[in-house]
């Protein structure tokens, strides 16, 4: 393991960030560890669900028996040395990471997040309390069909989203297809091994069974939006294109809940008509996301994508979109990170950043306002074959400052369906994007 710089050290090199942004950052990148007893501790809390990506740095086959069932969705950091604010961040499995959970030996609370020492049993710096999600009443409600909530209608975000992942696999299939960050395939077939309740296509029925304990037991409506994806469809699902099998979930769920839950498509940059169909459906927020900005990258790591579309053409469909959504509620994704991955990526990162500010820049002139990832360096992925540890905290800080400034200068609106905005408020884990708005 590569260990980045003193955090005090960052701190002051970047001083115009949140000093939560940046650990939350840091943490993405590199994942974190759990002592013996923090799991026992953890076994009380909200389990991960493993609700479309793997996001951890191991394979299931390589985790314990207690970590596979253990290991929160979340974390909240708060308090310690540096009085931090609640930060949420998503938790990414790495044995090997120098961040750990360990169990506190004095009140307030009984966990802390540590960072361990370069050698073997040297001493961990605390660095601040960890609070856990609580088990939602709902997760322990089966459906009729005797598979759990939390397989259906998983919540993320400290219980903002609703995650339906209607389809667990993706017709980019294989190395010469699949985007090459991607494990959505992999992980399906490992959670299928591991003996866990996946399942691969959700029928509307049961996602409507599920959202409807959910609204009985939300009793203080913490869940606020829902997601629909999956993986992208090529040809036909079910008999229907790629609009139109995801257009069914969101009619559905309108019909049964009509305005209870912000709903939000992320699918691929689809024409203008198929758009319609998902707009005509309910969905009020369309997610086409993109990956990567530079023309070169996105067909090399996106190579299904750009055979199918191309990057041209899906940079133009997303513009295109803004004329039925709006262009507010348009927010595509991109993977922070493979920017620089070997052996596609830049090799400095004044490149790639200048890259992604250019992407950014075009997108936010237009009022279409991105999110972003912090790309996870999944085993079985193809870059995990050349990329053992993410690009640098300095990057990802770098990536941040100019996300922060380009929305500034164009003075976006904080994109809907995430909640609010700024420290101690966001609820977005996979990025500190909304923490430094």
């Amino acid at each position: 393991m590569q260990f980045p710089d003193s955090l005090l050290s960052i701190k002051k090199q970047f001083a115009d960030l949140p000093f939560e942004a940046i650990l939350k950052t840091d943490l993405l990148r590199l994942g974190l560890s759990f002592s013996p007893e923090a799991l026992k501790v953890c076994a009380s809390a909200k389990p991960k669900s493993y609700f479309i990506f793997s996001f951890d740095r191991v394979a299931q086959k390589d985790l314990s028996e207690i970590e596979r069932k253990s290991v929160p969705e979340e974390i909240a950091l708060i308090g310690g040395p540096h009085d931090l604010k609640r930060t949420i961040v998503s938790v990414r499995v790495n044995p090997a990471s120098p961040y750990r959970i360990e169990t506190q030996t004095s009140p307030p609370g009984p966990l802390s997040l540590v960072r361990r020492g370069r050698v073997e049993g040297e001493r961990s710096d605390p660095i601040c309390d960890v609070i856990l999600p609580s088990f939602p009443a709902y997760y322990g409600v089966p459906l009729s069909s005797g598979k759990p909530v939390a397989d259906i209608a998983p919540t993320i975000e400290w219980g903002y989203l609703i995650y339906l992942t209607a389809f667990r696999l993706c017709q980019y299939f294989g190395a010469e297809e699949e985007c090459q960050f991607c494990d959505i395939n992999h992980n399906y077939r490992q959670q299928k091994n591991a003996g866990r309740p996946y399942t691969g296509i959700k029928s509307s029925g049961e996602i409507l069974e599920a959202l409807d304990i959910i609204n009985q037991k939300d009793t203080e409506k913490l869940s606020h939006a829902y997601t629909v994806t999956g993986g992208s469809v090529t040809s036909q699902l079910g008999g229907m294109k790629e609009s139109e099998f995801y257009a069914q979930y969101a009619r559905a769920i309108e019909k049964r809940f009509p305005g209870r839950w912000i709903g939000k498509a992320v699918v691929q940059a689809l024409p203008e008509d198929e758009v319609k169909i998902l707009k005509d459906a309910g969905y009020a927020i369309y997610h086409p996301n993109y990956e990567a900005w530079d023309k070169r990258l996105f067909e090399a790591l996106c190579p299904g994508k750009s055979r199918y579309v191309g990057r041209d053409e899906w940079i133009r469909r997303i513009v295109e979109s803004a004329k039925i959504f709006g262009p507010e509620n348009v927010i595509p994704n991109f993977v922070a990170g493979v920017e620089m991955s070997k052996p596609y990526g830049f090799e400095t990162i004044d490149e790639a950043v200048a890259s992604t500010a250019e992407g950014l820049d075009f997108f936010m002139s237009q009022g279409i306002c991105p999110r972003f990832t912090v790309w996870c360096v999944e085993p079985n992925t193809e870059l995990s074959k050349t990329n053992s540890e993410p690009p640098s905290l300095a990057y990802y800080l770098r990536l941040l400052q100019v996300y922060r400034d380009t929305f500034r200068r164009h003075r976006l609106p904080i994109p809907p369906g995430y909640g609010e905005a700024g420290v101690g408020k966001a609820v977005f884990s996979v990025s500190a994007f909304m923490d430094v708005l």
